[in-house]
């Protein structure tokens, strides 16, 4: 049970807060929402289309945070209860968008709107009524780096000055109109633009948060079995069986197919669940090349309670939330992947784990990317001195064993017969 006898980073005691959080049911909101119970007093209204992530937490009555969460099956696009839940709260925190790459080219439209039209609102009812606002953004609003622009071989590329993403200096810097996978990144530079804005104009006390590849448990769901049982996951960064991952591309990281031919089955029947067991190998768009680092979400969550509970320390800031201790290729990954399955289930690792693939085969038309996307970390830690811990060998060991576990018992499951009354 939480003390309430808590400070904060400057000896301050910490006061219980009411939390409206949006897109508390996702992944991020289901960890972040875990601690806040188990660490906390706070009070959190959990906004949200789906609870499956979250349904250990409100479920049954008699739990010692019962009356300090409350789910609210709303959907941000067109509810009037939202503006009563930010008016009631203390602070807002917004983890609500479309960040799908596959959908960039195949969705602008929805992206667009997911991730501008419909944060709008949020950002009003937040300035308007005097409410701090925690706004989680992407690592993507950074673009293409600018060392990408030089030759292969040109030595500055590897200046870091060229690469390494800080808040306050690096440019925006994006493809051509035509190449819709930046629709994501436009839009939430744009919702991020707006959010600085109404700091500066009308005194909005914000934070935003700039995540580079969080990847931890609950990642995202198989539909009917630890997710609902409509819809299709959005990026799954799959780490459950390396035979259930069908892809892994410089920015989704880890992209799977759940269905062998249709993404729009509403519920895997059992054939298709065993197909997930399957071992087959890793498609690399374009090689996997790009570089990137990777942060075990209890980490991330570490960082996040730091701004919700130092306003003084966090407001008007813009955070990277990133490890780059944890730098690889995508291919690299890859290999390293097949490495921890191995371990964590006891099967061998596949003699070839993977092929290449196009970007434009596996996305079509219109796809874009950058090279790196590496994290300065000077802000955040200066700040809330704030640092990771986990290396990528023990985030992938955690999260694997933890998904081999979740998808095993599901195909159990949904495979065993019912025996026949005698």
């Amino acid at each position: 049970m939480a003390s309430p006898a808590r400070v904060d980073l400057d000896g301050n005691p910490i006061k219980a807060m009411t939390i409206c959080m949006i897109g508390a049911g996702g992944f991020i909101g289901s960890h972040l929402c875990e601690k806040l119970m188990a660490e906390t007093l706070h009070k959190v209204f959990a906004v949200d289309v789906y609870s499956d992530k979250i349904k250990h937490l409100l479920e049954p009555s008699t739990l010692p945070w019962a009356d300090r969460i409350q789910f609210h099956r709303i959907n941000i696009k067109h509810d009037s209860r939202l503006e009563g839940l930010i008016k009631m709260a203390d602070l807002t925190i917004n983890l609500a968008a479309i960040c799908t790459p596959a959908d960039y080219n195949t969705r602008p439209l929805d992206t667009i709107y997911s991730n501008f039209i419909d944060a709008l609102p949020v950002v009003k009812y937040c300035s308007e009524n005097n409410k701090r606002l925690i706004h989680f953004s992407t690592c993507e609003v950074y673009g293409k780096t600018i060392g990408s622009f030089l030759p292969t071989d040109h030595p500055l590329r590897q200046d870091p000055d060229f690469y390494v993403l800080k808040e306050d200096v690096s440019p925006c810097i994006f493809g051509s109109i035509e190449k819709q996978r930046w629709s994501y990144a436009c839009a939430k530079q744009l919702i991020e633009r707006l959010i600085y804005a109404e700091g500066a104009e009308n005194g909005l006390e914000f934070t935003i948060v700039r995540p580079f590849n969080w990847i931890g448990p609950r990642m995202d769901f198989i539909p009917g079995i630890d997710g609902p049982s409509e819809g299709v996951p959005r990026v799954l960064a799959c780490f459950s069986n390396v035979s259930t991952i069908t892809a892994i591309t410089p920015t989704s990281i880890l992209v799977m197919h759940f269905f062998t031919n249709n993404l729009n089955v509403p519920t895997p029947d059992p054939l298709r669940l065993q197909n997930l067991l399957r071992g087959e190998p890793l498609k690399l768009v374009d090689g996997g090349q790009s570089q990137r680092t990777f942060i075990y979400i209890k980490d991330a969550i570490e960082a996040v309670f730091l701004m919700i509970e130092n306003p003084a320390r966090a407001n008007g800031q813009i955070f990277n939330v990133g490890n780059p201790n944890n730098e690889v290729t995508v291919k690299q990954l890859a290999e390293m992947m097949t490495e921890v399955y191995s371990k964590v289930s006891g099967e061998p690792t596949l003699e070839v784990p993977t092929v290449d693939v196009s970007s434009k085969e596996f996305y079509g038309e219109g796809y874009d990317d950058s090279d790196k996307r590496i994290p300065d970390m000077t802000i955040i830690n200066k700040q809330l001195g704030w640092n990771p811990k986990t290396s990528l060998w023990d985030l992938l060991e955690s999260t694997l064993t933890y998904q081999h576990r979740t998808y095993a018992e599901a195909i159990k499951q949904a495979t065993a017969k019912p025996v026949a009354s005698s």
